[in-house]
């Protein structure tokens, strides 16, 4: 299990407007929680130890609600300054995550549990011997909240391959994977995209797929919360 999280929370949230004029996307609630909060349950529950949350737009906020949290333990990645994109904020953190594989985590969608922690069904996965990035990849159709044509195709040995132009792809990412810090070491600083670490880690057969066991619900507009906690609701009966 990897003992240190990525969890990227500096984003401005835009798609979110009008209700990320004043709150912070993370701290958006969908199903009487934070999807913040959603997303660092599910790796405390497994025994994450530390999250590494990096923060820019109204950093404040997302500080003050974290103060006082102890599973897992916090630590700040300050962006006030530049908002450094993922990989970025992966580049500059990597003096807190180590010389571990460690696990990535957006902070716009969660899911519904399957009968197994799908977090440890990813590290059950986890081979560093011909992997260099594991993603949790959900069903397209049966995902909520999904506005594009999928992410990836998954071969019957789990490698991931980037959806063409004008395809439907039948997976897509769920934002939450595992990743070793090395492919980040000689990053030049300032901000930097994830996703073309993604494809040329497919390109050399090094991306790989867990698929998810559950219902993966991405919230990225305010229309996408009533569909989630409608799911949500259905859940539980």
């Amino acid at each position: 299990m990897p003992q240190t999280c990525m969890v990227f929370a500096a984003g401005l949230g835009t798609r979110m407007r009008p209700l990320s004029d004043t709150l912070p996307k993370p701290l958006i609630t969908v199903g009487g929680k934070p999807m913040l909060d959603h997303m660092l349950d599910r790796f405390a529950d497994v025994g994450v130890r530390d999250a590494i949350v990096n923060v820019h737009y109204r950093a404040d906020q997302i500080e003050a609600h974290l103060t006082g949290r102890q599973r897992p333990h916090i630590i700040i990645s300050d962006e006030r300054d530049v908002l450094l994109d993922q990989a970025g904020g992966i580049r500059k953190a990597l003096p807190l995550l180590g010389d571990a594989p460690f696990f990535i985590c957006n902070t716009d969608a969660f899911w519904l549990e399957g009968p197994r922690s799908n977090i440890e069904a990813l590290v059950s996965r986890w081979d560093p011997a011909i992997m260099d990035i594991l993603l949790l990849v959900a069903a397209t159709t049966s995902s909520i909240g999904v506005d594009w044509p999928g992410d990836f195709l998954m071969h019957a040995d789990g490698r991931l391959q980037k959806r063409a132009e004008r395809e439907v792809a039948p997976f897509v990412y769920t934002g939450v994977g595992i990743l070793k810090p090395s492919l980040f070491t000689d990053a030049p600083p300032g901000p930097l995209r994830l996703a073309p670490y993604f494809f040329e880690a497919a390109a050399q057969n090094r991306l790989f797929g867990q698929r998810l066991d559950g219902q993966w619900l991405h919230v990225g507009t305010p229309e996408a919360i009533a569909q989630a906690e409608h799911t949500i609701e259905r859940s539980v009966y």
